[in-house]
């Protein structure tokens, strides 16, 4: 199995924040968002991982020098385009079932690995709950994704797609021409959501959900979210952060 993470934005809405670091490099309890992931992808044995870093790439050249299985795929277009046109330039490396992640997310590790039991050509962690006009919101029927859009309304949206997805090897092909399809039509502002819709549109695949049951999930676009996901932050994912990592 392999994961793609998806690291290249700045994180300007954080403010002087990311002045100096990427989002990624942000600390709670002195471990870094990105130790996290890497750290909740290599207990559950995903060595191959790829991260697409854009803004201050050198930092993340020099953790990937010193963690083996770790690659940077650097976009030299971060600033131009969103995260879909961050995946269009590492798709051609992903061949096997794969993990997709951003950088600024975290998630508990028994969701992360109920995601990973949970069959389905593409598996998607969704909250179920009330969603403002930023969640990345879904509609869903007899456990499946039906659609999937920041533009849903939020009075009828089902929940919030939480931005960590396993897709199946068989599913790939299909998604990488998705991908392809959008950037052609040169929808270079889109979100990797965009082509999952397509895949949705295709009516061959079973998008799973998997509910997250008020378990600890974050992303974090504001500084309120840096808070709160200092406060919140799964004890189990610190924990596995600590052993990797040797902060103790």
């Amino acid at each position: 199995m392999q994961a793609i993470i998806m690291a290249a934005g700045k994180g300007s809405r954080l403010g002087a924040l990311t002045e100096e670091i990427p989002k990624a490099f942000l600390e709670i309890r002195g471990i870094k968002l990105i130790e996290y992931n890497i750290a909740l992808l290599h207990a559950h044995g995903i060595k191959d991982i790829f991260i697409v870093t854009g803004y201050q790439n050198e930092r993340f050249e020099e953790m990937a020098r010193e963690i083996n299985g770790l690659r940077c795929i650097y976009n030299p277009f971060f600033e131009m385009v969103n995260v879909l046109g961050s995946f269009y330039m590492a798709q051609e490396y992903l061949s096997e079932d794969t993990v997709y992640l951003h950088a600024d997310t975290l998630c508990s590790p028994d969701i992360f690995q109920d995601m990973l039991k949970k069959g389905g050509d593409m598996v998607l962690p969704v909250d179920f709950k009330d969603c403002d006009e930023e969640a990345m919101k879904v509609l869903t029927q007899n456990g499946c994704i039906t659609e999937i859009s920041k533009e849903i309304p939020c009075d009828i949206g089902d929940g919030e797609f939480i931005g960590i997805a396993k897709i199946s090897k068989a599913i790939l092909p299909d998604l990488k021409l998705a991908v392809k399809k959008l950037m052609k039509e040169k929808q270079f502002g889109s979100y990797f959501e965009g082509a999952i819709q397509e895949l949705i549109g295709l009516h061959k695949y079973q998008l799973e959900v998997l509910p997250t049951e008020h378990r600890f999930w974050a992303e974090i676009d504001f500084e309120e979210d840096y808070e709160k996901a200092g406060k919140e932050i799964a004890e189990g994912l610190v924990k596995l952060a600590e052993k990797e990592f040797g902060k103790v």
